[in-house]
């Protein structure tokens, strides 16, 4: 949610921002409503003023015994007018939160400028494509030739019988390969990145996905249950609503947590896209890192959440850049963003496996999470960052397709091995 105090204090500014978005202007429309709104909320202190006053005339009158009739009418006549000017100051109310509600957040002054993904700018690259002695697969074609008592060990025929499209059933040793992921970033994170293990529902209510730009933005995007909860698209949205409301003291900062959890995207809007294999599913499993901080704090916290994120994959071994995005590239609720992505050498291509944001106080402001500053009086709104760390179904693809041999069969990354009780080569 935007400060519609920054707004006043330099409208041109606000519109060269969504410019750079590629949106049109909208501070004349969003003034307009709220000098209306408070003209009729001015008009309404006026009148209560004279009311209280002519509540005072009516109790003299009526103690000398005279008739205060005219005043009565007056007063009758303030009230309506009253009831009248304090729905039309809601409406307008409502009718300047509804506009602010879907703007995106403004961007940081880093941000590069441009339409789409083609005007991201590569920061770093980490490893070299590996070079196969034969034709790489993909992580699909690798995985329904493996079996397991006679069936793949990754099925996306049965998952389709079960739930529809864009759903996969994995057995084996791929299942334990995937289990094995986040179990080892999870560890990584907690053990050596610092962030407090977490366990979120998966299940939100509206203020929850409000508070986290969700809604009412991606409203199409999610997954909405009968009884009004929220499938969670991601855990950034419990982790960060976790302080939603809250005052906090500043030697709680900063805060970082992580979970692993399930995930859930409709994928409106993505019909043709990744249809094959696992890239684009209904229901996935993350890894999430969430940091609350203080303003002077969030641009480090950004980069050192970016890096925890990049030692993931350097364990792993597997070849990624990290891409600044560009202005018409940056999600919704960022101000600027560093993806991650990794090299699949089945699709010979750079894919997106993590996405590190800060929102700076765009999510504070919309569930009101504040900390006690030292040299403030008032609290003031913290700083929320998420990211990915990583996306476990993308990082098994990532391994699959990096580490798949010429006979079908996957080496297991020295790292997981732990993790897999010392199985070095699945088959």
């Amino acid at each position: 949610m935007h400060d519609l105090r920054a707004l006043r204090a330099d409208p041109a500014g606000f519109d060269a921002d969504l410019a750079r978005r590629g949106m049109e202007p909208v501070s004349e429309k969003v003034m307009a409503l709220d000098e209306e709104r408070r003209a009729a909320q001015t008009a309404l202190q006026e009148k209560q003023t004279r009311r209280n006053a002519l509540a005072k005339e009516i109790g003299t009158i009526k103690r000398n015994k005279g008739d205060s009739a005219v005043q009565e009418a007056e007063a009758i006549r303030l009230r309506e007018e009253m009831e009248a000017l304090e729905m039309r100051a809601q409406s307008l109310d409502a009718e300047v939160k509804a506009v602010l509600e879907v703007l995106p957040n403004r961007l940081d002054a880093s941000v590069p400028p441009g339409p789409d993904e083609t005007a991201n700018v590569q920061v770093k690259q980490w490893g070299e494509p590996k070079t196969f002695s034969f034709t790489p697969k993909q992580h699909f074609e690798l995985g329904e030739a493996m079996q397991q008592n006679g069936q793949p060990q990754m099925d996306f025929a049965t998952a389709t019988k079960l739930s529809g499209a864009r759903f996969v059933l994995l057995r084996g040793g791929i299942a334990r390969l995937e289990r094995a992921l986040g179990q080892f970033m999870l560890d990584q994170h907690v053990n050596e990145h610092g962030y407090t293990e977490t366990h979120v529902p998966v299940l939100v209510n509206e203020a929850a996905m409000y508070g986290t730009d969700k809604l009412p933005k991606f409203a199409d995007q999610s997954f909405h249950t009968e009884d009004d909860r929220w499938l969670v698209p991601t855990a950034e949205v419990p982790l960060t609503a976790s302080v939603m409301g809250d005052i906090l003291d500043a030697a709680q900062l900063p805060i970082r947590m992580t979970a692993l959890s399930l995930c859930f995207r409709s994928e409106a809007g993505s019909a043709g896209r990744d249809v094959r294999g696992m890239l684009r599913q209904h229901q996935f499993e993350k890894v999430e890192m969430v940091s609350v901080t203080t303003p002077e704090e969030s641009e480090a916290e950004h980069e050192r959440m970016t890096l925890c994120a990049e030692k993931i994959l350097e364990l792993l071994e597997i070849p990624y850049r990290r891409m600044l995005l560009c202005a018409g590239d940056t999600g919704f609720g960022a101000a600027k963003t560093f993806d991650l992505e990794a090299w699949i050498p089945g699709q010979q291509a750079w894919r997106e496996i993590s996405s590190c944001s800060n929102t700076k106080d765009f999510q504070a402001r919309r569930m009101s999470a504040r900390y006690r500053a030292p040299d403030q009086k008032a609290p003031v709104f913290v700083h929320t960052l998420n990211g990915s760390g990583l996306a476990v179904g993308r990082t098994l693809i990532a391994v699959m397709e990096n580490w798949q041999n010429e006979d079908g069969s996957i080496t297991v990354p020295p790292v997981l091995r732990p993790y897999m009780g010392g199985i070095e080569r699945l088959v």
